[in-house]
């Protein structure tokens, strides 16, 4: 099976406080981005074991360590699955906030389930998915979701894209999770961010926000400078996408989007 394991950005995040557990609870609204994609190739074998290959952008980790190999493993412990060939065609930038790495597990999630017919329903896929990582049960479903808890939970929420453009701008630093988490203050804002949500976009600046953001932008003046670039240039709304690095902007103009220094633009559906 071949999958396009596209990427996500992440329509305001607001980290409300820290769990017992270690993780933090959070409230955000995930989006796909289904013009940028990695492609996960994921064929039988008959002899037991995974073999993996990597192709495209390199990506700075171990591959006993990548995504794709603990989603074999997982479903190799859950339901007996074995004997795998995975190749990743990396497009996605890492390091960038943008699922990709987490949208590749799900991909070879879903492709083991279809190739050895388990049937699994949603809610086992999704669970599958939530134990390799925070946004990778997102994937299962896809579409337009406000995520809850570590970003596991997920309800639909509603939202009118359509004849905006998006550009992501991936400055070349890459910022880690850890370090993210490391500088942020939890705190319960005063509007819920679904509310929030629902004012124009073009209210949303300084209103639909990233809690990120300060701390990495105090380390890595390149993605603030992204991000006032988005701006300067006309988007709508600009925001760091998860962790980051990557920014992004919503445009209302294809060409106010074309003008800027990056490969991404895309129609949102």
């Amino acid at each position: 099976m071949i999958l396009r394991a596209n990427c996500k950005i992440n329509l305001g995040l607001d980290v409300l406080r820290r769990r017992d557990d270690g993780y933090h609870e959070l409230e955000t609204v995930m989006v796909p981005v289904r013009g940028l994609a990695d492609e996960v190739e994921v064929t039988c074998r008959e002899v037991p074991g995974v073999g993996f290959r990597a192709e495209g952008l390199a990506v700075d980790c171990d591959p006993e360590d990548n995504l794709c190999i603990k989603a074999f493993r997982l479903m190799r412990e859950r339901y007996g699955v074995d004997g795998v060939e995975i190749r990743l065609d990396k497009r996605v930038p890492f390091g960038a906030g943008l699922g990709g790495g987490s949208s590749d597990a799900t991909a070879v999630v879903l492709a083991l389930d279809e190739l050895f017919g388990l049937r699994l329903p949603e809610e086992e896929r999704i669970a599958c998915a939530a134990a390799l990582g925070s946004d990778t049960a997102f994937f299962v479903r896809n579409v337009p979701q406000l995520c809850t808890g570590r970003g596991e939970i997920m309800s639909p929420v509603a939202l009118d894209l359509q004849g905006l453009w998006l550009a992501i701008v991936k400055p070349s630093e890459g910022v880690s999770t850890r370090e993210a988490y490391a500088g942020v203050t939890p705190r319960v804002p005063a509007v819920p961010l679904s509310e929030r949500l629902r004012r124009p976009v073009s209210e949303w600046q300084g209103l639909v926000t990233n809690d990120f953001e300060p701390t990495v932008f105090a380390a890595h003046p390149s993605v603030r400078a992204a991000k006032e670039e988005l701006l300067a240039a006309g988007a709508l709304y600009a925001s760091m996408s998860g962790s980051g690095s990557a920014v992004f902007g919503l445009f209302d103009d294809p060409q106010k989007a074309a003008a800027l220094r990056t490969s991404y633009i895309y129609p949102m559906e």
